[in-house]
């Protein structure tokens, strides 16, 4: 599931200055925040009160895990602006202008592909096949009712010739409503707006230029400094 903290339809371009659409994954912020929780009492418990090399291996294993917690689950998010789409992986930033943007894909994962055959994962944008399948449950059942309720239109008709018009309403009472809920999973929406960015903004001038990626050093950094700092202790027994 994503939410987009900023929103305009789909369908029309955001006009010059707007802000980006950003689209996260709620759980995953959730289950971050949980997890740096954890790991910081836990951590931190066995830094202050724990003996001989203890504290070190409990230093050593914060400065690993935690960038990778935030890497995995805080940091990822997809930004759409009227030139360009920014995707914020765990360890790269990818800068596509919608002009370098061939398609965007929704299968297992939901990638976008560049022209000039790049692909890369959109990693705030999780797909969830059961999400898919509710919507798809969805959908049949509205069709379903959708039948149901011109049946009992026709036989409300067939109802007014023959018993007179108090007859005929009467037999519009049966008619079922539709199903509650969206007929499209929520990553599957988000896809579809980005498509239609893609669409309207795809052959504008200013959204026209190179793939650019570049490495989160931020991350990778203090993650292999804990892991080297972890193995040495380790090794020295």
């Amino acid at each position: 599931m994503t939410t987009p903290d900023h929103q305009s339809p789909a369908s029309q371009p955001p006009a010059s200055g707007t802000k980006d659409r950003v689209y996260r994954s709620p759980l995953a912020l959730i289950g971050g925040v949980l997890l740096l929780l954890v790991i910081g009492w836990l951590g931190f418990d066995a830094l202050f009160q724990g003996h001989g090399r203890t504290p070190w291996l409990a230093l050593a294993a914060l400065i690993l895990i935690v960038p990778l917690v935030i890497a995995f689950t805080l940091r990822p998010a997809v930004f759409a602006g009227e030139d360009r789409l920014r995707v914020r992986n765990p360890f790269r930033v990818i800068s596509l202008p919608w002009g370098a943007v061939a398609s965007l894909r929704s299968g297992f994962s939901n990638e976008v592909v560049a022209k000039s055959g790049a692909k890369f994962q959109l990693w705030s944008i999780p797909v969830s096949l059961r999400a898919r399948k509710k919507a798809e449950m969805r959908k049949a059942r509205a069709a379903a009712d959708a039948a149901r309720g011109t049946d009992s239109t026709r036989r409300g008709f067939g109802g007014m010739r023959g018993a007179g018009a108090i007859g005929g309403m009467g037999s519009f009472s049966g008619a079922a409503t539709a199903p509650s809920g969206p007929t499209r999973a929520e990553g599957d929406q988000v896809m579809d707006e980005l498509r239609e960015l893609l669409q309207s903004r795809g052959d504008t001038e200013p959204a026209q230029g190179e793939v650019t990626v570049r490495w989160a050093y931020e991350v990778i950094a203090p993650a292999v400094a804990g892991a080297v700092l972890l193995a040495i202790l380790l090794a020295l027994g």
